[in-house]
Formats: structure tokens, C-alpha cells, sequence
């Protein structure tokens, strides 16, 4: 049976890649791009680190200007990220009948809440799973058992999280400064492989 895995290269959804696999599944990563900025490719780098399928989930750039829209007058991007997480798991789902991502316990963003997992699961007749029963010490402690990661300030060019996209069409529209104050500076992890004694 076919998985999608909804895939940024971290370290989240890479373990529910492990996962999957691990349990019978033929996993398919998918990283979704809206053609205005090429950011799947650290994430198809990651994949191919790791040795699974990718694929770029091409989506409608109208939905990423109304997520952007969303966050410029919210004034902060949790919605319109919630938003366009909740598409871009519609459209996996035309595909697949098991569809997961990297989500877990104490993510604020993407997430879905029980009510509106059952209604995707329902309306698109397909299984969802997710990482919401395990919190950022457990994802640390399993990923450090299986992949190699680097840990570093994220740019256009290291990520292909929602983000990317998002702070492009800000960026080009409203300025850097807007960008900025909406996405501050952090570091993210990124999987570069698997650990050497990892036997895939």
C-alpha cells in the first residue's frame, strides 16, 4: 500500500517516513511547491540522503497568495499556514489512501485538531496519521537513533517548509522588514543521512 508522506527534510517527517516504511508501507515523500520559489529542493536532497521517493506536490499559487493574505492581515502567520496545510493535505489525498506528515504534540503550527482530522479523513475517504502523540523529546531521542542531522539558521536555499514559499511573495511584495517580523530568525535541523550504524 501506498504512503504519502508530507516532507520537508527535517527531521519530523522523515521519521515518519522510517516509520511507515518499517511497516509494510511503499512511502512516497511529497514536498508541495506553488511555483513561485523552488523550495522542495532541500528536501529532495534530504530524500535522496535517506534513499525514498520524492515527489514536488505541485499546487495553485492562488492558494499560497490567500495563505499570504491570511497572515498579512492576521498580522501573524499561524492561520494561513493551518490554512494551506489543510489544502496541500486535500490535494495528497487525491492520490493516496494514507496520507501522514510530521506533526507532533507540541507543534502550534501546521496542525489539525481532532474535529478537523476526522472531517478530512471522512470527506477524502483516506487514513491520516501524524506524530501528535510524541513530543520535541522523543522526535530528538529517535531521530538521533537513525539520521545523521545539521543543525543551522534556515534560508531560502535549506528549507522547503510552507515558509519558504510564503516569505518569498511577502518579501516581493511588502519588503524584507514584513518578512522579517513575520518569520524571525531561528535554527532548524535538517536530515543529511542516516547515522553510520544504521542499518536501513
Amino acid at each position: 500500500m501506498k504512503a504519502a508522506v508530507l516532507y520537508s527534510g527535517g527531521k519530523d517527517s522523515s521519521l515518519m517516513a522510517v516509520i511507515l516504511k518499517r511497516l509494510g508501507y511503499e512511502v512516497e515523500l511529497l514536498t508541495a511547491n506553488f511555483g513561485v520559489f523552488p523550495s522542495w529542493k532541500s528536501a529532495a536532497n534530504s530524500a535522496s540522503c535517506l534513499g525514498f521517493k520524492h515527489r514536488i506536490l505541485d499546487a495553485k499559487s492562488s492558494l499560497l497568495e490567500g495563505a499570504v493574505n491570511m497572515i498579512l492581515k492576521d498580522g501573524f502567520p499561524n492561520n494561513g499556514i493551518n490554512h494551506l496545510h489543510r489544502e496541500v493535505l486535500r490535494l495528497a489525498a487525491e492520490n493516496y489512501s494514507l496520507v501522514a506528515d510530521g506533526t507532533r504534540r507540541d507543534d502550534r503550527v501546521p496542525k489539525l485538531n481532532s474535529a478537523e482530522i476526522q472531517s478530512f479523513e471522512d470527506s477524502n475517504n483516506v487514513q491520516y496519521l501524524n506524530l501528535a502523540g510524541w513530543g520535541h523529546k522523543t522526535i530528538n531521542h529517535l531521530s538521533q537513533q537513525f539520521f545523521s542531522v545539521v543543525k543551522e539558521p534556515t534560508s531560502m536555499e535549506n528549507n522547503s517548509d510552507y515558509e519558504i514559499e510564503i516569505r518569498y511573495l511577502i518579501t516581493r511584495d511588502e519588503g524584507e522588514d514584513t518578512a522579517c517580523k513575520l518569520f524571525p530568525p531561528h535554527i532548524q535541523s535538517r536530515v543529511i543521512g542516516w547515522r553510520e550504524d544504521e542499518q536501513k
